[in-house]
């Protein structure tokens, strides 16, 4: 399985101001997945922003920073009215996987229990790929991971919950080298998201943020061509 790159125009977890700017400038390059936090742009750029992505043919996402159910609903009623095509985070709630059921808004929610800022991802294994094995049978569509914000064993938890788990996985947070990305690759994690690592070349010291990009596509290409 190929894993999907996620552009993330995000940096210290919010949103970039520059980011309409920022898109209009990459929309070609081969990454059909794009998004952003709900955190850093007035609504009326969101929408715009959306709208811009939408219309260069990419799935869009919007990642909830909100860790409460009353917060979480807001932004997932801001993704329906922005017209994002997945809500990526927030905590599960049974009211917003209904909010959302109803609407064309997918719904990817954390695993495992968050605490701090930035969230760290703490409990057991066992316990977070339980947690996902309930959203699991609620009807998500799929779940995020924080991978490399776990207080634990990252490579024992993304080796159990590829295995257990059956609806596709994101893995959003610090992921800011190709061994990180084999590593979930290998694992059959779906999804990766990246936005500081773009913006800190963390992936081509020496190349701009579209370079960066096209860096993490034929890594990923390649590795896939090699299995």
């Amino acid at each position: 399985m190929k894993t999907e790159l996620l552009v993330m125009l995000v940096q210290n977890d919010r949103t970039v101001e520059n980011a309409i700017e920022l898109f209009k400038n990459a929309k070609d390059l081969p990454v059909k997945h794009w998004g952003f936090k709900d955190v850093g742009l007035e609504k009326n750029k969101m929408i715009q922003l959306v709208k811009e992505m939408k219309d260069a043919g990419k799935t869009t996402y919007l990642e909830i920073m909100s860790q409460d159910e009353e917060g979480g609903l807001q932004s997932a009623q801001l993704a329906i009215d922005c017209g994002f095509d997945v809500a990526i985070g927030t905590v599960y709630s049974d009211s917003i996987n209904f909010l959302l059921k109803n609407s064309s808004t997918k719904y990817y929610p954390f695993t495992g229990r968050l605490e701090g800022h930035p969230a760290t991802l703490v409990g057991s294994v066992n316990e977070i790929i339980e947690h996902g094995k309930m959203m699991q049978s609620k009807g998500v569509d799929g779940l995020t991971l924080s991978t490399y914000r776990f207080v634990g064993d990252h490579k024992e938890l993304i080796e159990a919950i590829g295995k257990e788990i059956e609806v596709p996985i994101i893995s959003a947070g610090s992921i800011n080298s190709f061994e990180r990305i084999d590593e979930l690759s290998k694992a059959g994690i779906w999804g990766v998201t990246i936005g500081s690592g773009f913006f800190k070349k963390e992936f081509l010291p020496e190349g701009t943020f579209n370079e960066n990009i096209e860096a993490v596509v034929k890594w990923i290409n390649n590795s896939s061509e090699a299995k």
